[in-house]
């Protein structure tokens, strides 16, 4: 596991061309058919872009997510002291086996555990109160988290501090499937293969190996 702070030059250094946790809903993305939606050819440029160039891709971020953003440090501390829990910041972690691959969990939660973050509008963290269920797309990526760091079980936490104190911080815990995980493994690595194939193409390796 890479000490690093997240969201550092060092942090996006060590993301830069790789399939991560946070994509994960994209890069899984696939109609009934088999076709895949559109975010997921989207997802495969980017990462490719991102080879050729080794810059990583900027995303906008608005007002809103920086908001968020700022409020996850006391989404964490409310979590630690309700479950009286052992949290530890980590950087980025890469898969044991995959390579160009890996994951930035939020929290480490004792010898077993993760912790998903999310501090949205009060209207989503009101919304998911309601629901009673983890939005589905975070699902893949608490998996491919603890695909990546071995953990056993994830807890999603969805945080807004102006609602009134019993509402504040929503825990849902998703656990570790191995079947599914490994689903999630093959699938990261035909996506893989594809960026692979396309970074191939564009340097023009199939034409020099023609020659």
């Amino acid at each position: 596991m890479a000490e690093m702070i997240q969201g550092s030059s060092q942090w996006l250094e060590a993301r830069c061309g790789r399939f991560t946790a946070s994509r994960g809903h994209e890069a899984f993305a696939f109609r009934k058919d088999g076709k895949p939606y559109a975010a997921r050819e989207n997802y495969i440029m980017e990462v490719v872009a991102e080879r050729l160039t080794g810059y990583a891709t900027q995303h906008f971020v608005s007002s809103a997510m920086m908001d968020g953003q700022e409020r996850e440090p006391q989404a964490a501390d409310a979590y630690a002291f309700l479950f009286g829990a052992d949290l530890t910041q980590v950087g980025f972690v890469e898969h044991p086996q995959i390579p160009m691959s890996g994951a930035s969990p939020d929290r480490l939660v004792g010898e077993d555990g993760l912790l998903e973050i999310k501090c949205p509008t009060i209207k989503t963290h009101l919304d998911t109160l309601l629901c009673g269920e983890i939005p589905e797309e975070y699902l893949a990526q608490m998996r491919w988290q603890m695909a990546c760091t071995g953990r056993q079980w994830c807890d999603f936490a969805s945080w807004h501090p102006s609602v009134p104190a019993h509402l504040r911080l929503w825990v849902k815990r998703l656990h570790r499937d191995d079947a599914q995980i490994a689903k999630d493994e093959a699938a990261v690595v035909a996506f893989l293969a594809e960026v692979d194939a396309r970074v191939a193409k564009l340097l023009g390796t199939d034409q020099a190996e023609a020659a």
